[in-house]
């Protein structure tokens, strides 16, 4: 499990600012106007080596706002979730009641915390930090989200409070890792429960029944396979019941231990907005995918209706066209027997490696084929390919400027070597380096 980071504040201090600069991308909303974020929102990160999943929340504040009730839930979740706790404050401003407030139930948590005085846009602003040791805390520093001052000195301080890695006794490096994942109420127990053939996970009609990530090892065939059974994942903005203390983090967390990833959507109810959001963090964290339409026992069925659910999946799923579609009824286990060659073939994929030779001549046969437009009077030229790792496949390219790969060219290139080379149900990754 990677260690987790929960950075909590007041209001309009610039908590997300922080969040921003730490991941690398806008995955919060910043604005002026206080109180935009008011659920958890995850994300990924690393830091000299260090990866970790970090947690941006809504701001405490004393008084009675709206879904202030709702925001302190998600807090003290995410502090309790939390393996070191980022307290982001405005050093431009003394201590408020808000900040004695949020300060004593970090105490109560006794969790390691560091002391981010944000908004230290100037070297005047510096000297105010000395203000802020009375909250009780030693680890302080002054930093600018906007500027990216004294962030590094801020994550170097959360990092060593980072215990060190334990080795997962239980955790056989020989088995296939499947976590099976989606929206609440759409069979993943269920499904769990068909592929064990008995009754190893409780199934409810109650959406959140599963609140928790359950792992079952067993053997099928002479191979070992691990079944991770995850709970729901809500839409942002809907986790505000308290009972989901755990369940979305380790639903994350459960993909990143995961090899493959079952993608379950509900036939009975379509494809919704929130499935493809699931299926995306599963690409994203470079997992094998099969996207699941579970409840076919339930879909009025002709002779095309199979085919006519596989452009729908196709063109909902655009993004991850390279996953296979498989349509069980986790109820009537129909269609289950069907999911475990997929998996062993996918499995096959995303540790499948291809020779340096092969390689540069698929990129060589595509170039010829379709040479890449200039750009600013500079034409691509890649000098090298090599495949550098697996889970996902990886390859480096060697090129003469990196500033010449457009999105549309790399999409090509990753086309052509799925043509080549069969990568069914794993994302690849391509890196582009300029030849030194």
């Amino acid at each position: 499990m990677l260690p987790v980071v929960a950075i909590v504040g007041r209001p309009n201090v610039g908590k997300s600012q922080i969040f921003n600069r730490i991941v690398g991308t806008r995955q919060s909303i910043v604005d002026d106007f206080y109180g935009l974020t008011r659920d958890r929102i995850y994300g990924s990160a690393e830091w000299n080596t260090k990866e970790f999943k970090i947690i941006d929340t809504g701001g405490i504040e004393v008084k009675n706002t709206t879904f202030q009730k709702e925001i302190q839930t998600q807090v003290e979740i995410a502090i309790e979730e939390a393996d070191v706790i980022i307290f982001v404050l405005d050093i431009r401003t003394p201590i408020s009641d808000d900040d004695l407030k949020i300060s004593k139930l970090l105490k109560k948590s006794n969790k390691p915390v560091v002391v981010a005085l944000n908004k230290a846009d100037n070297q005047d602003l510096m000297t105010n930090l000395y203000d802020f040791y009375g909250l009780g805390f030693s680890d302080l520093f002054a930093v600018s989200g906007i500027h990216s001052i004294g962030i590094g000195d801020m994550l170097d301080s959360v990092i060593s409070h980072f215990a060190p890695k334990k080795i997962e006794e239980d955790k056989d490096d020989d088995s296939i890792d499947v976590a099976i994942i989606g929206r609440p109420n759409v069979g993943k127990s269920s499904l769990t429960n068909a592929i064990l053939n008995k009754e190893r996970v409780i199934v409810s009609s109650v959406e959140g029944t599963t609140t928790d990530s359950i792992d079952t090892l067993f053997i099928k065939d002479d191979k070992k396979y691990r079944i991770i059974d995850t709970a729901g994942m809500r839409k942002k903005g809907k986790i505000f019941e308290s009972i989901e203390k755990y369940s979305v983090l380790r639903a994350y967390q459960a993909i990143d231990r995961a090899n493959i990833c079952l993608v379950v959507i509900d036939a009975s109810k379509g494809i919704l907005e929130n499935d493809t959001h699931i299926a995306g963090y599963a690409k994203e964290s470079g997992k094998g995918i099969i996207i699941v339409v579970n409840k076919w026992d339930l879909i009025e069925k002709n002779d095309r209706t199979m085919d006519e659910w596989k452009l729908k999946v196709k063109d909902a799923f655009r993004f991850i066209d390279f996953a296979p579609i498989v349509f069980v009824s986790s109820l009537t286990k129909q269609r289950v027997h069907t999911l475990f060659p997929i998996i062993d073939q996918v499995y096959q994929n995303i540790n499948k490696r291809i020779s340096t030779s092969l390689i540069n001549d698929c990129i060589v046969d595509a170039m010829l084929l379709n040479e890449p437009k200039q750009y600013k009077g500079v034409q691509l030229k890649v000098f090298y390919s090599s495949q550098v790792s697996v889970n996902p496949p990886t390859f480096v390219f060697f090129v003469n400027d990196t500033e010449c790969i457009h999105f549309s060219y790399e999409r090509y290139l990753e086309n052509k070597i799925r043509e080549s080379f069969d990568f069914t149900g794993t994302p690849i990754k391509l890196i582009f380096r300029k030849r030194t």
